[in-house]
C-alpha cells in the first residue's frame, strides 16, 4: 500500500465509523473506484482499533462508572450505570452470533457495490423515517430489555456493507423513544465490544501470516482512525441536535444511486 492510500482509507474509517454513513462500504468502494489493490481485511482490522481506541478515549469517564456498578451489580446493586453495562453487553449478543455464522458469506459474497447500494438506499431512507417519527423522550437510561434485545438484532444486520452500525443502531434507537443525542451515545458505546471482538477474531486469522513490513501500515492507519475518529464524535455529539439525520440521509441516497448508474 502506498503512503497515500493508508492516509485516505485511514481518514475515512475514522470519520465515517460513528457516522450513519457505512464506514465498511467506504473502506470497500474506495478500491473499487481509485482502482487501488483492495486493502484486504488486516488493514480494515487496523483503523477498527484506532476507532476502538478513539471511542474508548472519548467515553473513558462513562465507561469507568459502568465498569464499577456493573460489578457492583453482581452483588445485587442494580444503578442505571450497571443497567447500561448490561444493555450494551447483552445487545452485542446478536451481532456477535451473526457474524459467526454468516463470517464466510459476508467476505466472499456481500463485499460489492451493488449490495452497498441497496443497503445505503434502503437504510437510509430508514434512518429518515425513524428521526422524523420518533419521540425522543427518553435517553439511554431508560431504555427495557426489550429495547435493548430490539437494537441488537437490528446492529446485526449492519454486517451487511452499507447498512451502517451507527446508522442501524441509531435507527432502531430513534424508533424505541431516544432521543437524538442518547441514541448516538448508545449506539457509540455499543460498538466499543463489537470492534473488540471482531478485532480479536480477524487478529486470530492473520497473526501466523503478519510481518514487520505488514504492520507499518497498519500502525499509521490505526494512529490516524484514532484521531480523526475522536474528532468526529465530538462534533458529531456537538452538531447532532441542530442539524438532524436528514444530511446524513440526503448523503446516502445520492451515494446509492450514484452506485447504481456506475455498476448496473
Amino acid at each position: 500500500m502506498e503512503i497515500l492510500q493508508i492516509i485516505i482509507l485511514a481518514l475515512i474509517q475514522g470519520l465515517t465509523e460513528f457516522l450513519p454513513i457505512s464506514s465498511s462500504a467506504h473502506l470497500i468502494l474506495v478500491p473499487v473506484l481509485t482502482d487501488w489493490p483492495d486493502q484486504g481485511l488486516a488493514f480494515d482490522v487496523a483503523v477498527h482499533a484506532g476507532t476502538l481506541t478513539a471511542v474508548v478515549l472519548y467515553f473513558r469517564k462513562e465507561l469507568s462508572r459502568m465498569l464499577v456498578e456493573w460489578f457492583a451489580s453482581l452483588k445485587g446493586r442494580l444503578t442505571h450505570d450497571a443497567r447500561l453495562a448490561w444493555a450494551v453487553l447483552i445487545g452485542t449478543i446478536p451481532v456477535g452470533l451473526a457474524g459467526l455464522v454468516f463470517k464466510g458469506v459476508i467476505e466472499t459474497q456481500l463485499r460489492s457495490p451493488m449490495v452497498i447500494a441497496m443497503a445505503t438506499i434502503v437504510f437510509g431512507l430508514l434512518l429518515w423515517y425513524a428521526d422524523k417519527t420518533g419521540k425522543r423522550g427518553k435517553d439511554e437510561y431508560g431504555l427495557s430489555l426489550c429495547d435493548v434485545l430490539v437494537i441488537g438484532l437490528a446492529q446485526a444486520l449492519a454486517l451487511i456493507p452499507g447498512t451502517s452500525r451507527s446508522g442501524i443502531t441509531i435507527t432502531a434507537a430513534l424508533m424505541l423513544g431516544l432521543n437524538r443525542k442518547a441514541a448516538a451515545r448508545f449506539s457509540f458505546l455499543l460498538s466499543i465490544p463489537v470492534i473488540f471482538l471482531a478485532g480479536m477474531l480477524e487478529t486470530m486469522d492473520y497473526l501466523s501470516a503478519a510481518s514487520i513490513e505488514d504492520a507499518q501500515p497498519l500502525l499509521i492507519g490505526a494512529l490516524i482512525s484514532a484521531v480523526s475518529a475522536y474528532a468526529c464524535i465530538h462534533y458529531f455529539l456537538k452538531l447532532l441536535d441542530r442539524i438532524g439525520m436528514m444530511p446524513f440521509v440526503a448523503y446516502r441516497l445520492v451515494l446509492g444511486v450514484v452506485l447504481v448508474v456506475l455498476f448496473i
